[in-house]
């Protein structure tokens, strides 16, 4: 079972995602955070196999937290997500050293879909 750190400066988006996915899916949520430093110290610490990390944050956001985790954490999978629409997924991706950009849905099926994805990588 994958485990995820969700990442987000709102409450209840992280309880939302949290709740969406230890009902409907296999993968087990490790924790959460509210900005990157947290998630930096959270992704250390709890060493999951997905952080799923908001881009537009406070303090440090995704962007900046990103390679962070990836630098001390190689084989954890990351993925961005943001409401923003014209985000370059690929570019932004290559440049922050991301496995997935991924828009925020309104429908929660495009994070599990992009968990598995992510996750089916990883080699047990």
């Amino acid at each position: 079972m994958s485990s995820v750190l969700i990442v987000d400066d709102s409450p209840t988006i992280r309880s939302i995602i949290r709740a969406y996915l230890e009902i409907t899916t296999s993968f087990r949520v490790c924790g959460e955070a509210g900005n990157g430093t947290t998630a930096i110290e959270r992704a250390q610490a709890l060493k999951p196999d997905v952080v799923l990390l908001d881009l537009v944050m406070p303090q440090v956001n995704g962007a900046q937290a990103a390679p962070i985790i990836k630098r001390l954490l190689p084989d954890t999978k990351i993925i961005l997500f943001s409401f923003l629409t014209d985000v370059p997924s690929n570019s932004l991706a290559e440049a922050v050293g991301v496995d997935a950009v991924l828009s925020k849905p309104t429908d929660l099926t495009g994070i599990v879909e992009a968990i598995r994805k992510v996750t089916s990588r990883i080699v047990s």
